[in-house]
């Protein structure tokens, strides 16, 4: 069996990881003529963690996370904490996995790192992408073609294979816009900010904020309408003086925070609307260009990466019949991160509530759930993360599928 896969982010590496823990001939194909990460900040919980310790990377992962206490939810303008949650060590030891904070490229760094380089092709962009009689051809931009058995598309928001062989649809822009900024510790420490995960809910907009990087530096997303053009690109900078009037009314601490922000980048936000399928014959897609979601449970990477663990392992248990273990793999898969997709996508209107009595009716949820529920973890925290890739790729996931969200 040979598998390539287009694309090399966090869905491409991991899935590389998987088949070479599994002796699997495959080859990754990146357009980029080197292999970095951009963006900041990723929150990893049990989930993805589960399968990134089966990848090896547990040690690696300590170095460079960040184990935040609690997770908090607070009022934009009073810094009223509304929800409270546990965090670290408690989930690590309800869940049997730990919970970090890592920056986006340290994580893709370990994981790279971890690959072996006879696995990449870099600075190759994929013109025709082909199935054959039991296999595929992808020609490459340099004039060679690539056959394997399957082929995989890890490639993203714009994933071509998406829409070669799914769906040509265009991307969903949500209104808003990301600001994003990362600071020095003695920073957000001076500024009170303790090693917690926070959701700061206001009218129209949010923030999340976090330490990264084993704790050297502090970061922080704001995410509201925005009437300026911005792009995709995580590269595009943002205006300070433009982010502060957008906060303008919050609390000290996140316009202090802002102001204290020395680079500041901004990012349309946008995301994909669920397919109903991502397999047909040797052909399956993964990570974000099956279902490219919003931030709003961060749930982006981790969703890949439980992809990554799901699709190799059933390649691996194949026993030749590649089409079936692709069905197999759409058939665990799907349904969870189509699920994950639509709630993050409804998570907007609970952060960015601007009626006084909705909010006061969701404050009181908020206040409910803090007095009932079980260990302190709401009931789609435990959905979310319970979720083992491995049990559900043998079937032993039964105490999983009896809890709801």
């Amino acid at each position: 069996m040979r598998v390539i896969i287009i694309g090399c982010g966090i869905a491409g590496a991991a899935l590389s990881l998987t088949l070479q823990r599994a002796g699997i001939s495959h080859l990754v194909l990146e357009q980029a003529h080197e292999l970095s990460e951009v963006g900041a900040g990723l929150q990893q919980s049990p989930n993805s963690i589960r399968v990134l310790r089966y990848l090896g990377l547990i040690e690696e992962l300590k170095r460079i996370g960040v184990a935040p206490k609690a997770h908090l939810f607070k009022d934009y303008e009073s810094g009223e904490v509304l929800l409270e949650t546990p965090l670290m060590p408690k989930v690590a030891d309800y869940f049997g996995a730990p919970y970090y904070h890592v920056h986006r490229a340290d994580l893709l760094d370990i994981m790279v790192k971890a690959m072996d380089p006879e696995n990449i092709r870099l600075d190759v962009k994929a013109t025709k992408l082909v199935q054959i009689d039991r296999g595929v051809e992808v020609t490459l931009s340099d004039g060679t073609v690539e056959k394997g058995d399957v082929l995989i598309g890890a490639d993203g928001l714009h994933s071509i294979v998406r829409q070669e062989f799914f769906l040509a649809d265009k991307p969903r822009h949500s209104g808003c816009v990301a600001w994003r900024g990362l600071v020095p510790v003695k920073i957000a420490r001076d500024l009170g900010f303790e090693q917690n995960s926070y959701v700061w809910m206001g009218p129209h907009r949010s923030a999340v904020l976090y330490y990264v990087c084993g704790g050297e530096l502090f970061n922080w997303v704001g995410i509201g309408p925005y009437s300026d053009n911005a792009k995709e690109s995580w590269l595009q900078t943002g205006s300070r003086e433009a982010a502060l009037k957008e906060y303008a009314g919050w609390n000290s601490q996140i316009t202090d925070l802002i102001a204290g922000t020395d680079s500041l980048f901004m990012t349309a936000m946008i995301d994909r609307d669920p397919l109903d399928a991502w397999v047909t014959d040797r052909v399956a897609l993964m990570g974000d260009a099956a279902h490219a979601m919003m931030p709003y449970h961060a749930q982006g990477a981790g969703q890949s990466i439980e992809d990554a663990w799901v699709l190799g392992r059933s390649l691996e248990m194949a026993e030749g019949d590649i089409p079936a273990a692709l069905k197999k793999y759409e058939s665990l898969r799907l349904s969870r991160a189509n699920r994950v997709q639509q709630q993050s996508r409804a998570a907007e209107h609970l952060f960015h509530m601007t009626d006084p009595d909705e909010i006061a009716r969701r404050n009181a949820r908020f206040a409910r759930h803090q007095k009932e529920d079980r260990d302190g973890f709401p009931i789609g925290q435990r959905w979310l993360f319970s979720c083992d890739a491995e049990k559900a790729v043998t079937g032993t996931d039964d105490d999983w599928r009896a809890l709801n969200w």
